[in-house]
């Protein structure tokens, strides 16, 4: 027989917890991908409460439901701190310095480049695909074996 559902007033109060399938929940708990249960919607309002964030609205459609409304765009920046501008800026000084690293050693792979930039493989990989897209580098040959080529 299912558990009852406890009404969405219920969810913000102080509670007792307890998990819909203990057994499931423990074997989380032991694995360490579960810190503790009971925590997760207070952890979730307070989050978005540090941040100037709406608070986050809760629904029960065939689950528990959390929506996170979109604050106005004048807020974003402050909330979630300089958004365009910053991914701009770093995307360009990474691709300026890929570019170098290239020119000097155009063997370097994908996974070369990111360790020594410090980046993310997906990071380079699609900071490459931009330069390859926009001109400014191409691959030469096999994937195995081949090498870059900077364009002027």
């Amino acid at each position: 027989m299912a558990k009852p559902r406890p009404p969405l007033e219920q969810l913000t109060e102080q509670q007792a917890s307890s998990p819909f399938n203990p057994d499931v929940a423990n074997a989380f708990f032991r694995a360490a991908y579960l810190e503790s249960w009971g925590r997760g919607i207070d952890l979730i309002r307070n989050a978005c409460k540090e941040r100037g964030a709406p608070a986050p609205l809760f629904r029960w459609d065939n689950g528990l439901w959390v929506e996170f409304p979109f604050p106005p765009e004048s807020k974003m920046e402050t909330i979630w701190g300089t958004t365009q501008e910053t991914s701009v800026k770093t995307s360009v000084k990474t691709s300026v310095q890929i570019l170098q690293m290239l020119q000097a050693t155009p063997d370097m792979t994908m996974a070369d480049l990111a360790t020594q930039l410090g980046k993310t493989l997906r990071a380079v990989e699609m900071a490459c695909a931009k330069l390859t897209k926009n001109g400014k580098i191409r691959f030469v040959g096999p994937r195995k074996g081949g090498h870059w080529e900077v364009l002027k």
